[in-house]
């Protein structure tokens, strides 16, 4: 069975159950997987952030805009 995060309603739900429209975020293994998608989603955000700004940081691996033109 797969679990759904409902956005608006903060509810998990199910194959059975789930809400139609963009306002659901899954598939999960689980009801526990589920009922922590955002916290889920938060941390993937902040870790994509922080690799962002290692990366700006290195100045883009070392690429120049010579480096883009073709």
């Amino acid at each position: 069975m797969q679990y759904w995060y409902n956005v608006d309603s903060g509810q998990v739900e199910t194959d059975e159950t789930k809400s139609q429209g963009a306002h659901v975020m899954g598939p999960y293994a689980s009801q526990d997987e589920a009922s922590r998608a955002l916290q889920s989603a938060r941390e993937r955000t902040e870790q994509w952030d922080a690799e962002d700004r290692d990366w700006n940081a290195r100045g883009g691996a070392g690429i120049t805009d010579e480096d883009l033109e073709d």
